[in-house]
């Protein structure tokens, strides 16, 4: 992380860039956060696309400075259209002031009123006849250029991400994204932006990483070794990231039928022995319910990453949401006490898959991991992340060492003892049926009373840590929030501190089972509450008023996707609300 005093961040630039399919968008991206890297600077970079998912117009937003980036800005700095196709899609997700700078090229037509209207200024140029220009030229490379130049990002550092990315294509295709980086660098600019980025003489290591990557990184850490999944987006990049990588730890990844079978597969790989995980989105998680309820019962540990996505039904599948958290803490049936976790930005993907991992296993349940579209999909630069706690791992039965109870109830730690199959002398059923101590199915009310007590009592015991959630600053005021809300909060906090109200965060990492001690001991003396998450029931604000958390006086900033809550929405709704 950065050493810069969080409360005095320097100046941020943010861009974003929109154009039609096949114009290049996401590719311009790329390149400039990996520019922006190899700078020496961190950035975010989040990716739009139209209800198609594949193809199809799109746009990519960049915000890049000195210090850890975890949300979007309140507005852009630049937007430079490749063309207008369908702009009016992105309109909302890309606001913009007077001080704002539109980059555009008069043949592909006139500022559509759903961007003209934010009175930003207008720089035209000759985005298409420069590319014209050079052999095989590309208009997404100028545009590079251009936005290179305006942000104050060397010339030779765009031109070595370039080799770096193209080096496959060829040498002919590289001369000519040199040639239209060259004409974007020397265009002459009538405009400029208020501020360039510094300059940083040595760049320290950093990655380059989406949360999708991030999380399947987490989950390697942690130890999984067998993957069972059903693409489905915005989680499907996970996978193929781990299909790859699993093999090169001795692992395997299968793509099942449906998630159906995906949740089926994943409980008999744990129940052989191997740590396993299933990754998907809401409609995924929902079919894989009855089978979660038979890991809890049968105290299989799995672990379910469940990057959320616009619901309810297929909803808005390229769009971020926070509204899978009512089913991944209320949507088993029956009692089935599990672990919940919610990461709070990229680089925390990485950290909270391997602690869920970790506690899954110690704790021979279920653990669901939820991110997000706008985490999943989107790329960052950051530091490294840290590892997890380790942990105790899975406490495994040992060969004949007397009569066997899978699940015994006086464990010294709340755990029993769990058998690989085929270890000699430990013979037990394990099926979904309400059982005893050996695992023989029992509809007797106390050998229920009593299971249901053992399951719920390992999780109530467990002893988080510091990790259960991020509290940064101090003060009355107090925001409360998780997952990806957890960047616009902490923003926000530093800018009201500026403005003289203290404000404090509270980003909940574990969800279930919530530590309500230090919950309660995280808010003493905050007389101004907010909670802030992305889904429109406030589903974390009633989950902790149910839990008697929260002070009569707490209020909610609830809003549905798809557009990001952002820093300054936070700061409005606090400052009007108290």
């Amino acid at each position: 992380m950065s050493s810069r005093d969080p409360n005095h961040p320097s100046p941020t630039l943010s861009v974003a860039i929109t154009g039609s399919g096949g114009s290049g968008v996401v590719t311009a991206g790329q390149m400039l956060l990996m520019a922006v890297a190899d700078a020496g600077l961190y950035g975010l970079m989040g990716r739009s696309a139209g209800p198609q998912i594949r193809g199809g117009e799109s746009a990519v937003m960049l915000r890049t400075g000195d210090h850890q980036i975890d949300c979007l800005d309140d507005h852009f700095d630049i937007l430079i259209a490749l063309d207008w196709l369908n702009v009016n899609r992105f309109a909302e997700e890309i606001p913009l002031t007077p001080e704002s700078l539109i980059v555009c090229d008069p043949e592909s037509g006139t500022v559509p009123e759903a961007i003209a209207h934010q009175g930003a200024r207008v720089m035209a140029l000759p985005l298409n006849a420069l590319a014209k220009g050079v052999t095989e030229g590309r208009v997404n490379m100028v545009a590079l250029g251009v936005i290179a130049e305006l942000l104050g990002l060397p010339r030779q550092t765009m031109l070595s991400v370039v080799d770096k990315a193209l080096k496959r294509k060829g040498a002919g295709v590289i001369d000519s994204a040199h040639q239209c980086i060259n004409s974007g660098f020397d265009q002459p600019k009538s405009l400029q932006l208020r501020s360039k980025l510094p300059t940083i003489s040595v760049p320290p290591p950093r990655w380059n990483i989406s949360g999708n990557e991030a999380s399947g990184i987490g989950a390697l850490r942690g130890g999984i070794r067998f993957v069972a999944a059903y693409p489905i987006t915005p989680a499907t990049e996970m996978l193929e990231w781990l299909a790859p990588n699993l093999e090169k730890l001795g692992g395997a990844l299968l793509q099942a039928e449906d998630e159906l079978a995906s949740i089926n597969m994943i409980i008999g790989g744990s129940f052989g022995g191997i740590p396993s995980l299933t990754a998907t989105s809401g409609p995924g998680l929902s079919l894989m319910m009855e089978g979660l309820g038979l890991a809890v019962t049968s105290e299989t540990p799995v672990v379910v990453a469940n990057v959320m996505r616009g619901g309810p039904s297929t909803g808005i599948p390229t769009k971020s949401e926070q509204s899978d958290l009512n089913i991944a803490l209320y949507g088993f049936h029956g009692d089935a006490p599990h672990l919940v976790l919610g990461a709070l930005d990229i680089r925390d993907c990485a950290f909270t898959t391997e602690w869920a991992v970790r506690l899954s296993e110690e704790l021979q349940t279920v653990a669901i991991v939820l991110s997000d579209q706008s985490q999943g999909q989107a790329r960052s630069v950051i530091d490294p992340p840290p590892a997890a706690p380790a942990g105790h791992g899975r406490k495994l039965a040992q060969a004949n060492e007397g009569d066997y109870l899978r699940y015994r109830l006086d464990p010294e730690d709340g755990i029993s003892p769990m058998a690989i199959p085929g270890t000699e002398g430990c013979l037990y059923t394990a099926d979904g049926l309400e059982h005893n101590e050996r695992g023989t199915p029992s509809s007797m009310p106390r050998d229920h009373q009593r299971q249901l007590d053992k399951r719920l009592r390992k999780l109530v015991n467990l002893d988080s840590g510091p990790s259960w959630a991020e509290i940064r600053g101090s003060g009355e005021n107090c925001i409360i929030t998780w997952g990806s809300s957890s960047g616009a909060a902490f923003e926000a906090a530093n800018r009201l501190a500026r403005l003289g109200r203290a404000t404090r965060v509270i980003a909940i990492r574990l969800l279930s089972p919530l530590p309500e001690n230090r919950l309660f001991e995280a808010l003493a003396g905050a007389t101004r509450v907010l909670t802030v998450e992305q889904n429109h029931g406030g589903q974390l604000y009633h989950y902790l008023h149910a839990l008697r958390l929260l002070p009569d006086s707490a209020r909610m900033l609830a809003r549905p996707g798809p557009l990001p809550i952002r820093p300054g929405e936070i700061i409005q709704t606090m400052l009007e609300q108290y």
